[in-house]
């Protein structure tokens, strides 16, 4: 009996459909669909996505298991949504009792942006006036980088200051990456040449097609997915455990 259900099991294996890996297009598509079709505000979208960030930096750099005394966290925030997310990966490292210091050298004039701001000034998290660009000094003061600057919709070929002179540096960083969704400075479509290269990647709702060529720790945050848009886009998502809001890939 035991063989049997063992060759059903296998056979049941055999016949899941791979994990979906989507395109620029794809993506967009369903961010707009949550917000138009099933009434997710964007509000609530980036602090679902943020929260679930913060809870795989927890999984992937536990407290206890950093290297410096102080556990120090440097969160590099872009323009965009992306760096609304790191404003709320921020908040909650803060309450999981890390220590984030923000650098924001652009900041969005949305009212959302703005208010995710608030909250982290509220938090006493400090914000960094400028990025030292002697390395060292970045690595000494921080256990790791969170990288939550440019997303999805990034042109990778157009990469302008201040953010191409923080990929720079960033390239030689010896202090651990994590990117939120596409490492900065990554095509959303392909494996990056000459990007960063961080040791643990956040995907957001499904992972992006470049995210096939990275070999770190992989981690997915999508299942607050609805059900009729992961079957409309095949997305084949895996089972996440328990009541776990992330998976590691």
């Amino acid at each position: 009996m035991d063989k049997m259900n063992h060759s059903s099991a296998e056979a049941e294996a055999e016949t899941i459909e791979p994990l979906r890996y989507l395109s620029k297009g794809e993506a967009a598509s369903i961010e707009t669909e949550l917000v138009r079709d099933y009434k997710f505000g964007q509000q609530q979208l980036i602090e679902i996505w943020g929260h679930a960030c913060a809870l795989a930096i927890t999984k992937a750099y536990p407290l206890n298991s950093l290297a410096k005394k102080q556990p120090t966290v440097l969160v590099i925030c872009g323009p965009d949504q992306n760096g609304s997310i790191g404003l709320v990966c921020a908040r909650h490292l803060r309450i999981f009792e890390y220590e984030p210091t923000i650098y924001h050298p652009k900041r969005s004039p949305h009212s959302v942006h703005q208010d995710f701001t608030v909250q982290c000034e509220k938090m006493d998290i400090p914000f960094l006036s400028y990025l030292p660009t002697e390395v060292q000094l970045i690595n000494d003061a921080y256990n790791l980088v969170i990288d939550a600057m440019l997303g999805p919709e990034a042109d990778p070929a157009n990469i302008k200051e201040p953010y191409s002179g923080i990929l720079a540096t960033l390239k030689q960083v010896k202090t651990p990456i994590a990117s939120v969704d596409v490492p900065s400075g990554w095509d959303v479509e392909e494996a990056s040449q000459d990007g960063i290269h961080p040791e643990v990647l956040i995907s957001l709702t499904a992972p992006k097609k470049c995210a096939m060529s990275f070999s770190g720790k992989h981690f997915l945050a999508g299942r607050f997915l609805p059900y009729d848009i992961q079957k409309k886009y095949e997305l084949n998502l895996p089972e996440y455990p328990g009541t776990d809001c992330l998976i590691e890939l």
